[in-house]
């Protein structure tokens, strides 16, 4: 290349260059956009534009309690005995109702436990039948010996009787007597343990009854947790059941909030995996603080939501207090970059400020900075109409 027109390339290149700097110290200067400073901008108020006014709002500031969606009433399916599980007949997700067979367990023990049982009872009614013809014939003996008795009792008194058969007839009295006190004595034993081997009985049957367990109400299974062949025991849950329709949200609740909280408020729920606001009444609040997390426990009923399931994670809203902030429209604030740019009336005519934006209330937006209400904000940029 030439020397002249690589001279040439150099000089067109520290000429863009240079441009280039002037025109971003222009744009990014810190008294032309800084929060707070103001810098005229071209042209002077003489245009018409639609313009709109910055307002001070007094808004509610919410806690967003972190909390679950549970079923609003639910239920576990739990062994009342020790037992091998034969056999699972529901998965989760699937419906039932009241009555149906959802978890089978191996009866063999219990059936032979209740089979002894049944033995025991006819074991006991066999010796209390027994029992009771004996208390038969001994009430009968005791009858004869008591007639005897008085027969010769009388004879004696007329002296036609001598003083040993009175003691022969007196003695076999006093036999019969106690004989049948024994075969009273042995009818009440016998009719005790009649009253005991069917009570073993009943618990047998109860027993044998745990080894198919069914839906105590309507429903519908939201997990399974047991296979054929695990063994199941009291107090191990072996499916979780819905059993109702309607879902709620549990929510966490820090203990300063205790009075913002009534039964029976209506509070925003948000399910952020929705991505939906949706309305819950408050419909418990457990009475109790956790010493630990300093949190007390909220339940809140949720409307029918297309696609809710339990488990999901969701946002009960709280008030805690209120606030006065600025707010304007979306459309008054132009974007630059990283930067937000309105376009503010002064006396000195149309500048443009900096400011930070925030939430959105409605269809309006939060100015954190650079605003303090009732600026006349411009839509738009002097001389976009083309004047």
């Amino acid at each position: 290349m030439p020397v002249n027109q690589k001279k040439l390339s150099i000089l067109v290149l520290a000429i863009t260059g240079l441009a280039a700097l002037i025109l971003a110290l222009w744009l990014f200067s810190g008294d032309r956009v800084g929060p707070g400073h103001m810098q005229p901008t071209e042209g002077d108020q003489r245009f018409e534009a639609e313009t709109v006014e910055a307002i001070v709002h007094t808004v509610t500031e919410w806690y967003s309690a972190v909390g679950t969606v549970m079923p609003r009433t639910h239920a576990s399916i739990e062994a009342q005995v020790r037992a091998t599980v034969t056999a699972v007949l529901v998965e989760a997700g699937e419906t039932f109702v009241q009555g149906d067979l959802l978890v089978r367990l191996d009866d063999a023990q219990l059936q032979a436990r209740l089979d002894q049982a049944r033995q025991s009872l006819h074991s006991a009614t066999a010796r209390g039948e027994q029992a009771r013809q004996t208390l038969n014939a001994a009430q009968a003996a005791f009858a004869e010996a008591e007639r005897a008795y008085g027969r010769v009792e009388r004879f004696y008194e007329l002296e036609a009787a001598t003083e040993q058969d009175l003691e022969q007839v007196r003695s076999r009295f006093l036999q019969a007597q106690a004989a049948l006190r024994r075969a009273q004595e042995g009818l009440s034993a016998a009719s005790a343990d009649i009253g005991q081997a069917r009570e073993r009985v009943r618990e047998a049957e109860i027993s044998h009854g745990y080894s198919e367990l069914t839906a105590p109400v309507d429903g519908e299974v939201l997990e399974r947790l047991i296979d054929p062949g695990d063994m199941a025991t009291p107090g191990k849950p072996l499916l979780l059941l819905r059993t109702a329709q309607g879902l709620q949200i549990e929510a966490i609740v820090p203990e300063n909030l205790v009075n913002r909280v009534r039964l029976g408020d209506i509070r925003p729920v948000r399910l952020a995996t929705l991505d939906t606001t949706v309305d819950a009444k408050i419909d418990r609040i457990v009475p109790f603080v956790d010493p630990r997390t300093r949190t007390f426990l909220v339940k809140a009923d949720l409307p029918e939501i297309d696609g809710a399931l339990p488990g999901m994670y969701g946002k009960l809203m709280i008030p805690h207090g209120e606030m006065d902030v600025v707010l304007i429209p979306p459309r008054a604030v132009r974007r630059v970059g990283q930067l937000e740019l309105v376009t503010v009336q002064t006396p000195e005519g149309w500048q443009r400020r900096s400011i930070k934006s925030g939430a959105m209330y409605d269809d309006l937006i939060e100015v954190l900075s650079g605003l303090e209400g009732g600026e006349t904000l411009l839509i738009g940029e002097p001389g976009d109409d083309g004047r």
